[in-house]
């Protein structure tokens, strides 16, 4: 069986991250987000683990998104950068509209063994 190439399993993981009900899943949490993970969010905020953590548990598990734009760069052999444009599916048209310009999103990724955690996270609003 073919290995599945970094770009795909990274996309899946953030994906995991976005679409899984943390409330049911809660391990899901450790997992993927390094003990260290922090994030800066498209305010500008710095947030700490706890924090992403508190989002998690309490997002809205109706949301959709789509990834666009999807690519990663290697940084070393052990740790990728995800680089790409998040749009979430607009609910009453159930599309994902063109016109939201969405949030251009980067992620580092750290390998442990076979496993990638995420260890931060930026977003910036698109204009």
């Amino acid at each position: 069986m073919e290995p599945i190439p970094i770009a795909a399993q990274i996309k899946q993981l953030e994906l995991r991250l976005l679409h899984t009900d943390m409330r049911v899943n809660p391990t899901v949490i450790d997992e993927l987000l390094d003990s260290a993970f922090e994030e800066i969010d498209n305010n500008g905020q710095i947030n700490t683990r706890q924090q992403v953590v508190s989002w998690l548990l309490s997002k809205n598990i109706a949301q959709q998104w789509s990834l666009q734009d999807f690519r990663i760069k290697r940084l070393s052999n052990n740790m990728v950068i995800a680089i790409y444009r998040a749009v979430k599916r607009d609910q009453a048209t159930n599309t994902f509209c063109e016109e939201n310009p969405g949030t251009i999103r980067s992620s580092i990724w750290q390998r442990h063994g076979e496993q990638w955690k995420m260890v931060f996270h930026q977003a910036t609003r698109s204009i």
